[in-house]
């Protein structure tokens, strides 16, 4: 199995936090207080996953999974001296081998679901609400679509290019425009609870989407 993330693992949350001056480890936490002792919670795509760490803290149960063995080391070094209530389960695998179909209370899906296509993310999108309960919930947190006014486009585009671009080169991961997830979240019966944005600059860059599985 090829390790997409072999060498862009090891820097990937430092990258991150440096190019969104911070931001993007924020918009990963936002909704963990939605999130009650006992959950059961899927995290998708966790790569260094200290925000399945601080779930897992709060007292729920925790599942992650990452097809990229060097991103699963970089969470397993960030448990280190760690326990929790109830242990962390890790899954080495492609998400959409993940066939727990209606399991989970919340699947989280944070910075993940842009390193694929547009047909393959609606595809990957839809496996991962199969995976939520009814009236559960479906946390996704990445890029913002542009809005607001023409010189807040332009920027957010920007944004989301040069950040694109690094990993399309050395990672093979789609390069494509930045996608409506509440729009495809509404197409699979989900209906939207709550957004929260990031901004630097007066300029919204980053959202967390929490949805809800309707029946």
């Amino acid at each position: 199995m090829k390790d997409r993330y072999r060498y862009m693992g090891y820097v990937y949350d430092l990258v991150g936090t440096i190019y969104s001056a911070g931001l993007i480890p924020k918009c990963k936490v936002a909704m963990i207080d939605r999130i009650k002792p006992g959950d059961r919670v899927l995290f998708a795509g966790v790569g260094h996953g200290k925000e399945a760490i601080q779930t897992a803290r709060a007292g729920a149960r925790v599942t992650v999974v990452d097809l990229s063995a060097t991103m699963l080391q970089q969470f397993e070094n960030n448990l280190r001296h760690r326990s929790f209530a109830h242990p962390i389960r890790k899954l080495h695998r492609n998400i959409m081998d993940v066939d727990e179909y209606e399991a989970y209370d919340f699947v989280c899906a944070n910075f993940f679901l842009n390193v694929f296509s547009q047909e393959l993310m609606t595809a990957v999108l839809e496996h991962l609400s199969r995976l939520v309960k009814i009236k559960g919930h479906l946390i996704v947190g990445d890029f913002v679509l542009p809005q607001g006014n023409l010189p807040a486009r332009w920027l957010q585009k920007i944004h989301w290019y040069v950040a694109v671009l690094p990993f399309f080169l050395m990672t093979g991961n789609a390069f494509h425009a930045v996608y409506d997830y509440p729009g495809y979240m509404r197409s699979l019966r989900c209906s939207i609870q709550e957004i929260k944005r990031f901004r630097l600059f007066k300029t919204n860059l980053y959202w967390s989407i929490l949805a809800r599985k309707e029946a």
